[in-house]
């Protein structure tokens, strides 16, 4: 095993990692959101964003490993800051600097490695963007541009305050941070030509609680909503408030099918989460399911449009069932 080298600025590149307060914060949705799009997009079982300090590897979002932290001198991405290109290495079991790892030999057991550099608005490296794998593999040049647009997205949310793309009240994504993400995803999809399926999804009868309940009660229902959501979700790409009462999920390499199994499991979630809190209403939610297509869905508003019609539809066909219930 080869310990990764130290950067000839590294005294600068240490000085803006701690000027930006980003080190022993908590995970973020918006950061969140962007390793789950990689692990899905990608599909490889664990996907992080690491930042670098002295003597440690910490990840500031980490899907697939448990762990928040690594010893910096058996980290690989200690030795990808050290590159301005993404480094891979299809079979870490063939190179002379991973072989005998205790990374390789041992959990999380890499195969493959894939990190791109990620840099502070200064231009100085704080870590990397990374994909890992449990078997050899290798990237196509078509993948490396994809990670490269993933990398300067997490540049961006380092660089812009959070509030422009996290929701204030359910703490996660609004309107904004989805479409931006979203773009990328499809983007990729319609490129490798795989499915994608966005959800749209409204809360049914919200009025009547903060009508009857008090708008307080209200925003206590948003936040419950959305954190049922996250329980089930957080595996997929993206979710979103980008309403008042109005969510919206996507994932990408997943046919309408997948998708329908997916709400399925969320609306048992949401049913026993009901019987078990019983505030004295539902949260039950109408929704509609859109698969991508390239030609018609030129920009994710449009896909979004789509759902939309659909989940209204299904809105009043379940308005029309209660009417005819309460009748009977």
């Amino acid at each position: 095993m080869i310990a990764p080298e130290i950067p000839d600025n590294e005294a600068e590149r240490l000085k803006t990692l701690r000027a930006l307060n980003i080190l022993n914060t908590p995970m973020e949705e918006r950061f969140d959101r962007i390793t789950r799009m990689a692990r899905r997009l990608f599909d490889v079982p664990i996907a992080l964003i690491s930042v670098i300090d002295e003597d440690r590897q910490w990840f500031k979002s980490s899907m697939g490993l448990a762990v928040r932290e690594t010893p910096r001198d058996i980290s690989f991405c200690g030795h990808a800051i050290l590159d301005n290109n993404i480094m891979l290495v299809p079979d870490v079991r063939k190179d002379k600097r991973f072989f005998d790892n205790p990374l390789v030999s041992s959990e999380p057991n890499i195969g493959f490695y894939a990190g791109c550099p990620v840099r502070a608005p200064d231009g100085n490296v704080l870590g990397t963007l990374c994909l890992i794998d449990t078997k050899p593999r290798d990237l196509s040049e078509e993948d490396l541009e994809i990670m490269r647009d993933l990398a300067l997205i997490v540049e961006a949310e380092i660089a812009t305050v959070e509030l422009t793309t996290v929701d204030e009240l359910t703490n996660i994504s609004n309107r904004r941070g989805f479409l931006m993400l979203a773009e990328h995803g499809l983007n990729m999809c319609a490129r490798r030509h795989l499915p994608a399926s966005l959800v749209m999804i409204d809360i049914d009868q919200f009025n009547a609680v903060n009508e009857a309940y008090g708008h307080r009660e209200g925003d206590r229902a948003l936040r419950s909503f959305s954190e049922q959501m996250k329980n089930k979700l957080q595996a997929s790409d993206l979710f979103a408030r980008i309403g008042s009462d109005e969510f919206v999920v996507l994932l990408t390499n997943s046919s309408v099918q997948s998708a329908e199994t997916v709400m399925t499991s969320f609306t048992k979630i949401l049913s026993d989460f009901n019987a078990r809190i019983n505030r004295g209403y539902e949260l039950t939610f109408s929704y509609g399911i859109v698969d991508f297509n390239a030609n018609r869905h030129s920009t994710v508003e449009k896909m979004l449009a789509d759902a939309d019609i659909i989940m209204y539809d299904q809105k009043k066909k379940k308005r029309y069932s209660e009417r005819l219930a309460e009748k009977s």
